[in-house]
């Protein structure tokens, strides 16, 4: 299966439609083992059957019914979020290591109608769904052999959605620096203009293999490091958790499959270079690990917070690699990259991914109106600054396919978040 160039045009389509043409190769590797496209579609096609019988709606479409679930970082999270959308319904993940008070805030703030939660979790969540009234679904450990996958594979139909385009995908909570959390709502087409707009800049191929050491309820980890390898075909293995002593034995590994992409944030570079400084000081030692991650090692990213430039030389130095810097936001998923090829600026963000437009302004309040002062505007191809406001520091604003549809049940927050000629206010000082 090609990734058409521009895919996040008209076609919109969740990531499991693509699995079936992906069948035997390896999309997980976890705690417990491989686990196929056909595995995961196949218990994914079970769990919305479940997910429908459970909430007693016979059209297996849930028209955007809102479904949390609780997992661990493995092939389950896949799953809960895959049957979720396939029963119609908006994916709501929730955060193992939050505490039970923002659990119940993000199930009762998003009216859901079910929490999922895998074997493990049942005990934690259950007294809180039975306190708001909301039933819980076990999602049970399935072996991973492909003989009953088949079945379910060629018996449930693929979907009952007519248009994916507008409709509610996933809600994910901002981790509320001013007030209470927000959640944001991406519709199918938000998620799969982030995807295939990376998928594209960042050349992913169904041959990577990505390292996944972040939590699941932000962006980075689950569009940039799980939904782009899934879209293409690749093999994304999923530590339960960080830990630098995994991550190093994991780059250094010659085993298959071999870790090809890597992306974390700042602290857990500088975590990864703690670990080095303590456990390789040998000259001979130093220059194999070098030697290695460039020779296996394509891509490493950082992202989420600003990279302190001590941080990228030093990981340089260690490495061979220039970390690639991008810039996204909940609402936005991902706006700015630098280039895959090419010279990457420390401290800069880069240009436009495919499809995001975005501007540098100043807001100014004129006859009790407001309006903007344009410094620059650009998308992917080009850039125009405006004579006289260059490097003149402003907001930035964005616009495109990528930008959230709103704020969940916040129509005065959604509405305040926008100009009136409809670019989203990051909040940003940019230059």
């Amino acid at each position: 299966l090609q990734t058409p160039r521009a895919a996040y045009s008209s076609d919109v389509t969740p990531v499991f439609t693509r699995a079936l043409g992906f069948g035997d190769k390896i999309a997980i590797v976890d705690q417990n083992g491989e686990h196929t496209y056909r595995d995961l579609l196949s218990q994914s096609l079970r769990l919305s059957q479940e997910i429908c019988r459970a909430l007693g709606c016979s059209s297996r479409d849930l028209k955007e019914e809102r479904i949390s679930f609780l997992c661990p970082n493995d092939a389950s999270y896949v799953v809960a979020q895959w049957a979720a959308w396939m029963s119609g319904g908006i994916a709501v993940p929730l955060y193992k290591k939050h505490p039970v008070q923002q659990l119940e805030y993000v199930i009762q703030d998003s009216q859901s109608a079910l929490v999922v939660a895998a074997e493990d979790y049942v005990g934690r969540i259950a007294p809180s769904a039975e306190k708001l009234g909301i039933p819980v679904l076990p999602l049970l450990r399935s072996p991973s052999n492909g003989s009953a996958s088949r079945a379910a594979v060629e018996e449930g139909p693929l979907t009952a959605c007519s248009s994916w385009k507008d409709r509610g995908a996933m809600i994910i909570y901002t981790s509320g620096t001013t007030g209470r959390p927000k959640g944001v709502l991406s519709t199918h087409e938000n998620v799969q203009a982030v995807t295939t707009g990376l998928v594209e800049k960042w050349e992913w191929k169904k041959d990577d293999v990505i390292l996944h050491v972040l939590p699941l309820h932000h962006v980075h980890g689950v569009i940039n490091k799980l939904l782009c390898p899934l879209w293409v075909g690749a093999t994304c293995i999923m530590l339960p958790e960080f830990s630098a002593q995994m991550v190093w034995q994991k780059f250094l590994s010659s085993q298959a499959p071999r870790v090809s992409v890597f992306m974390a944030v700042p602290t857990i570079y500088a975590k990864l270079i703690e670990y080095y400084d303590k456990h390789f000081s040998q000259p001979q030692v130093q220059d194999f690990v070098r030697a290695f991650c460039q020779e296996n090692i394509r891509l490493m990213v950082s992202g989420s917070a600003a990279l302190p430039v001590p941080v990228l030389e030093k990981w340089k130095s260690i490495t061979g690699h220039t970390l690639l810097e991008r810039y996204g936001m909940t609402e936005i998923g991902m706006a700015l990259s630098n280039p895959l090829h090419g010279v990457r600026v420390p401290g800069s963000v880069g240009t436009p991914l495919p499809g995001v437009e975005v501007r540098i302004a100043t807001e100014t309040l004129k006859n009790g109106g407001r309006s903007y002062t344009i410094h620059a505007q650009g998308d992917e191809d080009s850039t125009q600054v405006t004579p006289g406001l260059e490097e003149r520091e402003g907001e930035l604003l964005v616009k495109g396919p990528s930008v959230f549809r709103e704020y969940w049940n916040r129509p005065r927050e959604t509405a305040d978040a926008f100009t009136p000629d409809g670019w989203f206010k990051t909040g940003t000082a940019t230059a």
